[in-house]
């Protein structure tokens, strides 16, 4: 590990004009590039306390063991260079898109003196016109054999146009009209080329022009009685409207535009991009990348304009790209797509209308496709493995950790504090064994004092159970999936929200076969929080006995784990699969409590004073309601009014008139433009 201030540059040595910087290691690899407007005052930030430097930054620059740079003139000059040194270089610790799979595209080889119409992958070559991507091949074929009969371009390969050449018979295409065949001699080279610049012309969007003409033709032949032309003209039309129905419109105004979305969590992020021309999807594509560097939503956009139009040129370039984040210099972008597409581009974020709508489902596609990425990675057992070992070496415990128990803290401003107990075993999730608390030691808003509270209340279950039974030393330790039952009945917890099917296993049971509550100790205990939640749960421990459990802390900002009784935090390598398993345990506690606590606070909005009238059930409450027909107008019945409901005595009217004169009287709704007070006359019920 190289100390940066061996290889910092010295005081007024780096200009403060444009320009483009690499950090070298001490083999003069690469492995890092970037860009800035002014450069001593970008590269003076590499070199301040490490302390204060993000975990990724300060691994790459102690990495580093040296920096060099080159000025520029302007900012969009800046842009080209970093491209085309990340993609000389390679550098690590940039962050670089990877397609998650070789997405097909429609090309037609105009640079052939036949040209030909066929499904391509990889590269880009030149003088070839492209159309897509597309998700899969197959439907490049389907919108092609559509085509074909108003647009019959040649499909084959060299080889079966050479051969045909030299036969003189076309193929089977040729026969059923749907190839012009040129290698017959049936169109020249100059009539082929048309048919194939139309056929491009119709897939860019100019798709109205050529419906209509097929339109005006199939009249014309019918009023000249040749029907079966006219008939022909028809399905021509129609398959034609066909193609055009597989993508749906999506922007009213035939817009030529690219939307890119951005879905990300602190190691990872996945882009999903839309192309719509002519106001049509004409394809989809998507990236998922490692954040190797400290960026933050702006800098992934820029990645991803960087490697979407850092090799295409003309038309290939929309007219507008949105995004959900402007780049750091939005005008420098700009100015640089502009130059790859040769006329003006518009970079922005969209505010309304559809291109927002449409925004929305980019978005959700690219948030799909990141949650796919981490299923596929959390699914594989060899990768689930290697984690546990990691975080064993990282901690320090004797074994990897086979059941991982993690806890966090939900509340509203103070209010409905709850906290949940998320359990992992083996590397993936046990919902069944998950728990939910409701914080009942104090009121207000400790995070701390919470986190102890619940770490005592659930291992002073696991001992209760242990006392109970006599211990389970003897019994072998869960080595997967271990079922439970709900805890509902348990003090202060409740049952789980996504219950599962218990598994016979061979944990501890009760007599009946159930299996035992809070039974199984864990290895490892993780908390959301940095080191007071790690105190406050090692202390809980502490006073119950226990010190045989290994207690951690994840802390979000910036995803260091931290130990009890250590002033440093334990910083896991980025690629680590251990702190990618860590991370997705603590976000699961942190979704399970979020659930929980919204859930309890709707309830809580949604009580009235019938709920505290004893013996009253839903059915009577219910009946209450509609035969006074609100609330309010409940409130002010008399108990003989009461009464009349049927099934309700006297003392249950008592019950009811008693609660509503307990309750607080609800402040009347006001309508703020004219001053009135708006009458309570619906049936809902009140807070």
């Amino acid at each position: 590990m190289a100390d940066p201030s061996s290889y910092r540059p010295k005081p007024g040595q780096i200009p403060d004009s444009p320009g483009v910087y690499k950090f070298r290691d001490e083999h003069r690899r690469v492995i890092y590039v970037g860009k800035a407007k002014n450069l001593r005052q970008r590269l003076a930030n590499y070199f301040q306390d490490l302390a204060g430097l993000h975990p990724r930054t300060r691994t790459m620059v102690t990495t580093a063991a040296s920096v060099e740079w080159t000025v520029v003139s302007t900012e969009v000059e800046a842009l080209q260079l970093e491209y085309s040194w990340i993609k000389e270089f390679d550098p690590r610790f940039n962050v670089k898109y990877r397609d998650d799979k070789s997405y097909p595209y429609l090309a037609v080889t105009l640079n052939e003196d036949f040209p030909r119409v066929q499904v391509m992958r990889g590269a880009k070559k030149k003088g070839v016109r492209y159309f897509g991507p597309y998700g899969h091949a197959w439907a490049i074929r389907e919108t092609v054999d559509l085509m074909l009969r108003v647009f019959p371009v040649r499909t084959c390969s060299a080889g079966v146009f050479k051969n045909a050449e030299r036969t003189g018979r076309p193929c089977l295409l040729g026969y059923i009209g749907k190839c012009s065949a040129p290698c017959v001699g049936r169109v020249t080279p100059e009539e082929h080329r048309e048919l194939a610049e139309d056929f491009c012309d119709f897939m860019a969007g100019r798709t109205g022009t050529y419906i209509r003409r097929l339109e005006k033709d199939m009249m014309q032949a019918a009023e000249e009685m040749e029907y079966e032309r006219a008939a022909r003209l028809r399905d021509d039309a129609e398959a034609l409207k066909r193609a055009m129905e597989k993508s749906a419109v999506v922007l009213a105004d035939a817009t030529d535009a690219d939307l890119i979305a951005v879905a990300e969590d602190e190691l990872e992020a996945a882009v999903q991009i839309f192309h719509v021309r002519g106001g049509r999807v004409r394809g989809q594509r998507g990236w998922v990348t490692d954040k190797v560097e400290a960026v933050d939503t702006s800098g992934l956009v820029e990645h991803a304009l960087q490697q979407l139009y850092g090799e295409e040129a003309g038309d290939a370039v929309p007219k507008e790209v949105l995004v959900p984040a402007l780049p750091e210099d939005p005008d420098a972008v700009s100015q640089w797509l502009a130059g790859r597409r040769g006329s003006q581009v518009s970079l922005r974020i969209p505010q309304r209308g559809d291109k927002k709508d449409l925004m929305v489902t980019v978005q959700r596609n690219a948030q799909q496709a990141l949650g796919l990425h981490k299923t596929k990675r959390a699914s594989d057992l060899t990768t689930r493995s290697r984690a546990l070992e990691e975080i064993a070496e990282a901690l320090g415990l004797d074994a990897a950790p086979l059941r991982v128990e993690c806890f966090d803290i939900s509340h509203l401003q103070g209010d409905d504090v709850v906290a949940s107990m998320v359990v992992f075993e083996d590397g993936l999730a046990r919902k069944s064994e998950y728990r939910r608390f409701q914080i009942k030691g104090f009121e207000g808003q400790d995070d701390v004092r919470s986190m102890h509270e619940v770490i005592g209340r659930r291992f002073k279950r696991y001992l209760q159970e242990k006392e109970r039974t006599g211990g389970w030393e003897d019994t072998p330790a869960p080595t997967g999936p271990v079922p439970g039952p709900s805890d509902a009945a348990s003090p202060g917890a409740s049952a789980p929200a996504e219950p599962a099917t218990p598994d016979p296993g061979d944990g501890p049971r009760e007599d009946d076969g159930r299996p035992r509550r809070f039974a199984y100790p864990p290895q490892l205990v993780v908390v959301d929080g940095g080191q007071p939640q790690v105190a406050a749960a090692k202390r809980a421990l502490d006073e119950l006995g226990i010190d045989d459990i290994a207690v951690c802390g994840l802390a979000k900002r910036l995803e260091e784990v931290w130990l009890p009784d250590d002033d440093d935090p334990v910083v896991l390598p980025r690629s680590s699969e251990g702190l990618y398993l860590l991370q997705r345990i603590r976000d699961e506690a942190h979704r399970f409590a979020i659930t929980y606590q919204r859930a309890k606070r709707a309830k809580r909005i949604r009580t009235s004073p019938l709920d505290d009238v004893p013996g009253l059930g839903e059915t009577r409450k219910q009946a209450l309601i509609k035969h006074f027909g609100s609330v309010k107008k409940l409130r002010q019945a008399t108990i003989d009014e009461i009464r009349e409901v049927p099934g309700i005595g006297r003392k249950t009217a008592e019950s009811v008139a008693a609660a509503f004169a307990a309750a607080a009287p609800a402040a009347p709704a006001v309508n703020t433009a004219t001053g009135e007070i708006i009458e309570e006359d619906d049936g809902g019920s009140t807070t």
